[in-house]
């Protein structure tokens, strides 16, 4: 029998968590080599194009990135966001240590 890598209690935040960091992988990409297009993105980030295309889509409505004639571009914030995504995981380490505490 194969060694548990999940538990339900946790399988949610390791989904969320790896569908941030995609986003970011995405976000990060397209920063450094604007404008581009799904495919491209997907080239070089190693996502295929269907999640390529969903995480667009949030930096879209996040308002991250907008679209161009030559492929999606990066907005003003960016930095901003970035800012308060950093701040945010910090509290949500810090959560982490905290609770892994109570698991000694």
């Amino acid at each position: 029998m194969a060694k548990k890598e999940r538990c339900v209690l946790t399988s949610v935040i390791e989904t969320e968590l790896d569908i941030l960091k995609r986003h970011v992988d995405v976000l990060k990409t397209l920063q450094k080599n604007q404008p581009m297009g799904i495919i491209k993105l997907s080239e070089l980030t190693n996502y295929p194009q269907h999640m390529v295309r969903y995480s667009l889509r949030i930096l879209e409505q996040d308002g991250l990135i907008e679209p161009s004639p030559h492929g999606a571009v990066t907005t003003n914030e960016v930095d901003t966001t970035m800012n308060l995504l950093k701040a945010t995981l910090e509290k949500i380490s810090k959560t982490a240590d905290e609770l892994k505490k109570t698991l000694e």
